[in-house]
């Protein structure tokens, strides 16, 4: 029986691609879900497959973000912007 890769070799640019595309079919679910809608109000069949896709792109979009190490200096004050 076949197993699963556990091992990836996927460079920054890569995970910086798949979010990119991951926001944009996010943006187009969206914009074709209202433009199509008859009433906003009214979720349909339609609607509840979008939230679905739109819930599943969500959390991976989170699971990405929280494996990101973020710099912070070890030494001196931190300044955000």
């Amino acid at each position: 029986m076949a197993s699963y890769n556990k091992t990836f070799e996927l460079t920054i640019e890569d995970i910086d691609l798949i979010e990119t595309a991951l926001r944009d079919t996010k943006r187009s679910l969206g914009t074709h879900l209202i433009e199509t809608a008859e009433d906003p109000l009214r979720p349909c069949e339609d609607t509840r497959g979008v939230d679905m896709s739109m819930k599943r792109i969500n959390e991976l979009l989170g699971r990405i973000h929280n494996q990101k190490k973020f710099y912070r200096p070890k030494t001196g004050a931190y300044i955000g912007g």
